[in-house]
Parts: structure tokens; sequence; C-alpha cells
């Protein structure tokens, strides 16, 4: 019999990750007991069963119920010791996972008016990042995110922001929540901001709305990477696009499900992405809320869409050439890919 290779033990870098969404549900839950936050009914059930929450966000509605829970969620982070707990357990999490490298999404606005603004709430973080990466050996970096239902003037100042720390760990300037509200166009002063500083555009599309929506991050946004992407599966001419510009996507298969982006796992189109060439990065986006991390996405992978062990390491690969990390340690993970492998 062949022998099964631990997905744990596989490395890969992790690139779509939302730093409120990272948090272990113990952790809020102490948090929120901490500060007297009251969560909603729904959460709690959710953080103490293990059981995600039940979650249509195709719909305006729906939509607006995860931002609630995420929200809640945001408002039991309050002083920098709870920063630089939430960071040092995502890195944790991520390498039980095979993590060599993590990219975490952030936008420092949620946190501002509780940490002394902007610039003191983005340099806690990335002291956190800083001081955790040391600790653990895990290689993190920045994307800090600009929030569409905001005025694409935030967006500006946030781009700003993010160039301005570029050379203390920001790599990149995404843009996520509702698609369906502020299109791309609106926001591409803001990633020219960025471009121009040297940061990888990362905006998020192809969730909630169809291909229009990878479109726009192309076209009007320059986009390095697609936050999702997925809905690029419905356009045989999107998809080739991506494929030759290696454009890679941030494919989080649990969490499209739990969203009712697509209704089953075996929906996610993983393996029509693959087939066509187009680069992808695995992602637990949310886990707080979607209940697994990183490894269960290859697990899902591997499982419900039947990827071999060689196809896997093909996706870790894939996921490590679309990082930000340096070169020697792009080379080094790659290595290790290579071992796991010929193990």
């Amino acid at each position: 019999m062949e022998r099964v290779r631990d997905l744990s033990e596989l490395p890969k870098a992790h690139l779509h990750l939302h730093f409120t969404g990272s948090m272990r549900p113990d952790t809020v839950l102490e948090l929120a007991d901490k500060y007297g936050v009251h969560l909603p009914e729904m959460l709690t059930e959710a953080l103490t069963s293990g059981e995600p929450p039940k979650l249509k966000a195709t719909d305006e509605r729906g939509w607006f119920r995860f931002q609630r829970l995420y929200d809640a969620a945001r408002s039991c982070v309050r002083e920098p010791d709870d920063i630089r707990r939430l960071v040092r357990e995502a890195a944790l999490e991520d390498l039980r996972d095979g993590s060599g490298w993590l990219e975490i999404q952030v936008d420092p606005t949620s946190y501002a008016p509780r940490l002394g603004g902007l610039i003191p709430t983005l340099e806690i973080i990335l002291d956190a990042v800083d001081s955790t990466s040391r600790e653990t050996g895990l290689g993190i970096r920045i994307l800090v995110a600009a929030n569409r239902m905001k005025h694409p003037l935030d967006a500006r100042t946030l781009a700003r922001l993010a160039v301005r720390y570029a050379d203390r760990g920001v790599v990149g300037f995404g843009l996520s929540n509702d698609e369906r509200r502020g299109m791309a166009r609106d926001f591409d002063r803001a990633f020219a901001i960025a471009r121009e500083g040297g940061l990888l555009s990362a905006p998020h599309g192809g969730e909630l709305t169809g291909p229009a929506s990878v479109r726009d991050c192309l076209d009007d946004l320059h986009a390095g990477r697609i936050g999702h992407g997925v809905r690029a599966a419905e356009d045989p001419r999107l998809l080739k696009r991506l494929a030759d510009r290696q454009v890679t996507c941030e494919v989080c298969p649990a969490s499209n499900v739990a969203l009712g982006v697509y209704e089953k796992p075996e929906d996610v189109p993983l393996r029509t992405f693959f087939d066509a060439g187009v680069p992808m990065a695995l992602g637990a986006d949310d886990p707080l809320l979607f209940g697994s991390r990183l490894a269960a996405q290859y697990e899902i992978a591997r499982r419900v869409h039947g990827f071999t062990d060689p196809e896997l390491a093909e996706l870790a690969r894939q996921s490590i050439r679309g990082s930000a990390a340096p070169e020697d340690a792009k080379a080094r993970l790659l290595a290790g890919v290579d071992a796991w492998l010929t193990s």
C-alpha cells in the first residue's frame, strides 16, 4: 500500500489569512470575558462547539451577518498584548500545519481607535511580527488591506502608510470586504501608490461576484495576486489570461463552502484551475469562523478532488513561488517540498 504522506509536514506558504480571523476560539472567548464584550449567540455557540456558524454570504443579508460576527471578534482585540498574542498564536498554528512563510492581511483602521491611531497600530503589529518571527523561525510579513465599504480616499491613506513601512515588513496592499460594493476602479489611485512604493497588488476578487470582478482587479488594479479569484473558472479566456500571466489566486476551499460561494467542497474549482495552469495558494481565510486551518485545505484537495502527492507538492510550490518571500527563503522551502515528496 502506498504511504500517505502527512500534509502538515509539507512545506508551504500561507498567503490568505486575515488578522482577526486567524484567532483561536479560546482566545476570543478569554478576551471577551476580560473586556466584558457580549458576543453574538451564534458566535459563542460556534466558538464553544467547534462547529463553524451557518452562514450564506452570497446575499447581502448573509454578508452582513458574517461581518457582524467578525466585528464582534475584532472588538475583543484592545491592547498591544492582545496583538502580540494574536500574532504569536497565528504563527504557532501555521507552523503546526507546515507553513514556512505567512503573509497575514490586516486593516489597521479597525484597531486604531483603541491603540492610539493608524501609525502606532501598524508599528505594534509589525513589532509583534518581528519578535514572533525571530522566536518561532516562521517568516511573517504583512499585507495592509483597504476596505471596499469605505471611501477610496481612506484607501489612499492606507496605501501611503503601507509604503512608509515597506522596509519594516509590509509587502503588499489588498482590498477586502463585499465585492458588490465599491468598484475596483474607484481604488486605482490607492493601488498605484502602493505599486509605485514597491508593494504587491493583491485585491480580493471573484468570490461573491463573477469573472468580471477578477478582470477588474487585473485591469484597474494591476493585481499580481488575487484574493480568491475562484469565479474565474466560469470564463475559460480569463483562466488562460491568469495562467499566461502566472497570477496566483489565493483559493480558500473551506471558506468558499462556508460562505455559500459553492454548495459542496467538490464544487470548488481546484482541478479546473490546476489543469488550466493557474497557480494557486491554498489559504484558510478566517479559520476562527470557518473552522479549519491551512493543512485542512490541502486535505480537501487530496480527499475531495483526488490530488496526488506530486500534485499536492506542486500546489505547495505554487504557494511559495507566489509569495513575497526572499529568494533564499523560497529556495529553502522548495527544497523542503522536494524532500517531502521523496520521503
